[in-house]
């Protein structure tokens, strides 16, 4: 999953945004431009609040002097000054905004997180109100554009719509309106969240309930003073409890406590969320939220998002009853009675089937992943694919002593700054995402990007990974990379991870492929205890048996998918939503509702993503076409991997997204690799 900040008005994410003002240089040694610095953000984020604050009081300062700038200026207005003045205005609230995320998601300090919470809402205050500013509207839209590039051209294209989506033709009164409710969300949305970063659950239990799990799992699962072993919701606790642990019982404590995480308190707060959008939405003359925010996706409209799911529902439909079918099968030699397949079954009996009819052991499997040689594979894989040199960097103050931190260059040029952030700790983001740190611009600033993750923690015991868990950091990579090599732009606007929602997920989905090729995991997927390569066979079993649950898995997304759809597809006053998303589960998912469950309460991304979860499958589908160069030259072709480097992730957002793909692959992206892919 990648989770974005909520950076502008009315569901818009970081990656629609600009980027902040250029910060002082921390002092470490770079090459390259001399005009771009590295920032201190990290060290703000490491506190104290006082200085946070100061800072975020500050930067609105700064974008107010220079809006104010752009309405006294004269009609006509010299157009790159006043394109400049507002770049640089919104780029520092954009970016102060994204510091602001990672403070609330990462910080230990409980007066920071409350500072940043603080910050969040003067910044989208303020931004409501400059883009409510009808005077300002008139001097961008006023601006002489025939002599800017086109990537400038299309920015402003995009800002003035913008302008026209949050009301800027309304009334005062109408207008006033959309500033209340935008306000109103903010709060909604923080606690929303709020809730579900703090919303970590244990369960106690018989150390017998550990039987099957791996020797280094129950080593760092001891029974305490009472004698009972404690787990938590936390990924690494959960996922592999859930694929390994023996006792069914056992498996559905966890699985009810999982799905529950964030109920039920989050439940009035979804509410409350969903009929703001609501009522904003319809304010603007939209049906509802849904229309309002695919409008600017690659998909154009609420019915053709509907109409997506449903077609890729039906796609999986009959791979997802035979994958269903063969775990009820194995499930019955251990009872023959049994006639139900439930969700906490899945897990375990997906990894028997795989054991014993694919003959893929996924704990065989978990040595040759530890932590650390998973990192510096991701690391080495990206540097071979995007001509990069990754340096590590000690010495500079973050934000908690776990964070890692590596600089990029090409040939002695340093192209960006990264922090890696990756194991769970209390408090801390539940899920994996990449994060804005700094926006980066040409000759003004490096692009600095964050990732948070919860993978396993080096330390007394191995930290042995899951195959998924590779794959996850080499997507949350990915969007890294993306940010890096797309931060050296023209305009802080079009910097980054820019293009439309719906495109986003494409260039990490597709990195995820270079986990499924056997010579590439054999570099760096290595025995903890020999340094022995993963064995080729072993690889071979893994990605057959990856085949199974396809269906399941395709099946899965489009649940949470619809959920996200069709909880805002319609007027949600009085909606039982937990009602609501027992039918979708019944309609989309391979298991049934349970009774006493809302995982909903704590789906994350109806904050960020709102109606718009179906655009990782959409992706998806671009992703598996985007890799048929890489197929059919090589993992590693230099040219292909330039050509996608150029054409794809440094432009940034100066372009739409189909235009990208178009550039790469020489055509209009179709369906065709997906659905050989989904068939396989």
């Amino acid at each position: 999953m990648r989770r974005l900040a909520t950076t502008t008005l009315l569901g818009s994410l970081a990656f629609a945004c600009a980027t902040a003002a250029p910060k002082p240089n921390d002092g470490a040694a770079a090459s390259g431009s001399e005009a771009a610095t590295l920032s201190q953000a990290a060290a703000l984020i490491a506190g104290p609040a006082e200085g946070f604050t100061a800072a975020c009081t500050a930067t609105i300062d700064r974008a107010k002097a220079g809006i104010a700038a752009i309405k006294a200026a004269p009609a006509p207005r010299d157009t790159e000054k006043t394109l400049e003045l507002y770049d640089s205005a919104t780029a520092g609230l954009n970016d102060m905004d994204s510091d602001s995320e990672i403070a609330r998601n990462a910080s230990t300090d409980p007066k920071l997180r409350a500072a940043a919470e603080g910050c969040d809402q003067q910044i989208q205050a303020y931004v409501t109100d400059y883009q409510l500013d009808r005077a300002l509207y008139d001097a961008l839209a006023g601006l002489d554009l025939s002599a800017q590039d086109e990537a400038t051209k299309f920015w402003m294209q995009r800002e003035l719509r913008e302008y026209r989506r949050t009301g800027i033709d309304r009334d005062e009164a109408t207008r006033a309106k959309v500033k209340a409710l935008n306000d109103e969300l903010v709060t909604i949305q923080q606690e929303f969240t709020r809730n579900i970063r703090e919303g970590t659950r244990r369960i106690e239990l018989d150390p017998k309930d550990l039987d099957g799990m791996p020797d280094d799992y129950k080593k760092a699962h001891l029974p305490g003073a009472n004698g009972k072993i404690t787990i938590t919701t936390d990924y690494p606790d959960y996922y592999p409890f859930m694929s390994y642990a023996k006792s069914a019982a056992a498996r559905e404590k966890a699985w009810r406590a999982f799905n529950n995480r964030s109920a039920p308190e989050n439940l009035p707060v979804l509410s409350k969320m969903l009929e703001k959008r609501y009522e904003l939405a319809t304010l603007l003359g939209y049906a509802n939220w849904a229309d309002y925010i695919t409008e600017t996706k690659m998909i154009g409209s609420g019915k053709a998002a509907g109409d997506f799911i449903d077609k890729i529902a039906a796609a999986a439909g009959s791979r997802m009853e035979a994958d269903k079918a063969r775990l009820l099968a194995r499930k019955q030699k251990d009872d023959p009675k049994a006639t139900v397949l439930y969700p906490w079954d899945s897990g375990f009996y997906s990894d028997r089937v795989k054991a014993e009819q694919y003959s893929f052991d996924t704990q065989a499997a978990r040595p040759y992943f530890e932590f650390s040689r998973v990192q510096q594979g991701v690391l080495d894989v990206s540097a071979k694919l995007f001509d990069v040199q990754w340096k590590k960097v000690t010495g500079v103050k973050t934000w908690h002593p776990e964070v890692d931190v590596f600089d990029a260059y090409r040939g002695g040029q340093m192209l960006g700054r990264v922090y890696l952030d990756l194991h769970p700790r209390e408090g801390k983001f539940k899920h994996a995402a990449q994060f804005t740190l700094v926006t980066g611009q040409e000759g003004v600033r490096y692009p600095e990007g964050v990732l948070l993750c919860n993978l396993p923690n080096p330390g007394a015991t191995p930290a042995l990974m899951e195959p998924s868990d590779m794959e996850t950091l080499f997507h949350e990579f990915g969007h890294l990379v993306h940010h890096i090599l797309g931060g050296h732009v023209k305009r802080a606007a079009n910097s980054g991870v820019r293009t439309e929602q719906d495109f986003v997920e494409a260039p990490s989905q597709m990195l995820e492929e270079w986990t499924r090729d056997a010579a590439i995991l054999r570099t760096f997927a290595k025995d903890y205890r020999t340094g022995e390569p993963i064995p080729e066979a072993l690889v071979e079993k893994m990605r057959a048996a990856e085949e199974f649950g396809k269906g399941m898995g395709v099946r899965t997304q489009m649940f949470y998918a619809a959920t996200s759809l069709h909880l805002h597809d319609r007027d949600p006053r009085g909606l039982d939503t937990t009602k609501l998303v027992a039918e979708l589960q019944s309609k989309y998912s391979s298991f049934p509702y349970q009774e006493g469950t809302a995982f909903h309460a704590a789906f994350g991304h109806l904050e960020g993503y709102s109606a718009v979860y179906y655009t990782y499958m959409w992706s998806l589908v671009i992703a598996k076409d985007l890799f048929t160069a890489f197929e059919q030259k090589g993992m590693f072709d230099p040219a292909t991997a330039e050509r996608y480097r150029k054409t794809i992730l440094e432009p940034g957002g100066a372009k739409p997204a189909s235009a990208l793909v178009k550039d790469f692959l020489g055509r209009d992206s179709d369906f065709k690799a997906y659905a050989a892919w989904l068939n396989r």
